[in-house]
């Protein structure tokens, strides 16, 4: 399933994380595991967060995915399904039929 996995992390524990080079490995090792089809760095609500959109093979993966970013950035983690355009149009077709039935 297309997964958007956002991250906000402490701003103590992310500017230790850059120092020590913990920041940078955490970000890359999650990018080789998920490999997301968009990656993005931003600030919100005044903190460092990364965005990325990949395909969530399992749940059971979440645990191994999300911990990094909790234990070594005090971060906050939350993951929710999203569609492309594409995926949209299909949803909408199959939703159009089932209310021309009703």
């Amino acid at each position: 399933m297309r997964t958007m996995l956002r991250v906000t992390m402490d701003v103590i524990a992310s500017n230790k994380a850059i120092k020590d080079g913990t920041l940078s490995e955490i970000i890359n090792s999650t990018m080789d595991r998920t490999h997301p089809e968009a990656t993005y760095f931003t600030a919100i609500d005044g903190c460092r967060a990364c965005i990325m959109v990949f395909d969530l093979h399992d749940p059971s993966d979440i645990p191994s995915i999300a911990e990094p970013f909790f234990v070594n950035l005090n971060a906050k983690v939350e993951f929710s399904p999203v569609m492309n355009a594409e995926d949209l149009k299909k949803g909408l077709e199959i939703s159009a039929k089932s209310f021309a039935m009703a």
